[in-house]
């Protein structure tokens, strides 16, 4: 009989056990991220500079996984070009990935698909958003693993609002995963701008 596991439930060991999957380290691997990125215009620069005033102002409150989407990561992926062809965004999409030595389906449902079957993202759901980005990163890799039947890299992304972090994957059959550093929105500066170029840069990859 075909065992089932949430994808919500699964572990890094359980990925690393069931599909060889494992974390690389090396700063060649995962380039997307750091070089390349596209460039914003003023116009666009000010209005991520008003997002992050607006997220700023409703931390001072409860805030929910509607509102990160809402406010946060609607306007960023308006931007960053996926509300327009070639690209469409789907939600709630469940994904299902099986282990090829045991019979075992891990199984789950994330939050944003963007087409192409190249780029997840997922909002973490939460009741707050102090909830970590690292809770999310094994149900993520779960869903990309889905995906990972060649070797075109996929993309996925994990936000709880306040941060983002940017994950790359190439499969095959010695699956690799490769971290971007963390952008948060507390931080002084521009990261939130730097999320949007980054989102921006593999949107050029995947419609090529």
């Amino acid at each position: 009989m075909v065992q089932s596991q949430s994808a919500r439930n699964i572990q890094l060991s359980d990925l690393r056990d069931q599909f060889g999957l494992r974390r690389t380290e090396d700063a060649a691997f995962f380039t997307e991220w750091a070089s390349g990125l596209p460039k914003l215009s003023s116009a666009e620069y000010d209005r991520l500079s008003q997002v992050r005033t607006h997220y700023l102002y409703l931390l001072e409150y409860q805030v929910l996984e509607s509102i990160v989407k809402m406010v946060v990561l609607s306007p960023v992926l308006e931007i960053a070009g996926f509300y327009s062809p070639p690209f469409r965004v789907t939600g709630e999409v469940g994904v299902q990935v099986s282990a090829s030595d045991d019979n075992r389906l891990i199984r789950g449902n994330i939050d944003v698909l963007v087409v192409q079957q190249r780029l997840w993202v997922s909002v973490i759901e939460a009741k707050n958003s102090a909830f970590s980005l690292t809770a999310a990163l094994p149900q993520t890799l779960s869903y990309l693993m889905a995906g990972a039947q060649s070797q075109a890299p996929l993309f996925g992304a994990i936000t709880n609002g306040t941060e983002f972090i940017f994950i790359k994957l190439v499969g095959g059959s010695n699956p690799v995963y490769g971290l971007s550093n963390t952008f948060s929105l507390l931080n002084l500066g521009h990261d939130l701008q730097q999320v949007t170029q980054i989102f921006r840069r593999f949107g050029q990859l995947i419609a090529n």
